[in-house]
């Protein structure tokens, strides 16, 4: 079977990408590049007892996708607790809006955004009462 096991964001700016991953998501980094034979962190996304997967930061090998071109690749999705809040910290830390929030209804709420580095994320709090 082919289960996910570990996703790679390309970056422009390793630092600036760490940052706004850390300080919106709480992640942690292990500087992998020696392994790698590239700027390459590892990206520790939570508790190893939690469902999720850990994947990694690596440096950008080409042009950033151009604004409104449409996604060539996956979209990674963060499971949050608190939508509204991480909504105003993926803002504040340099990120921006490109789908708002909506109803899954009696599943979630869910919302896409452009992070620094130019990639689409998405954003998913579960909540049974959405509509």
């Amino acid at each position: 079977m082919g289960r996910l096991v570990h996703f790679e964001i390309h970056v422009d700016d390793m630092e600036r990408a760490k940052t706004f991953y850390a300080e919106v998501f709480g992640w942690t980094f292990e500087d992998w590049s020696s392994y790698a034979g590239m700027p390459y962190f590892g990206a520790v996304t939570g508790d190893a007892d939690a469902l999720g997967i850990n994947g990694a930061l690596m440096k950008r090998r080409g042009p950033s996708p151009d604004p409104g071109q449409p996604l060539n690749g996956f979209a990674c999705t963060m499971g949050v607790e608190d939508y509204d809040s991480t909504e105003a910290k993926i803002l504040k830390h340099g990120g921006k809006l490109a789908l708002p929030k909506y109803a899954l209804p009696g599943m979630a709420w869910q919302g896409y955004y452009i992070d620094t580095e130019n990639n689409l994320i998405g954003i998913h709090q579960p909540d049974a009462n959405a509509k």
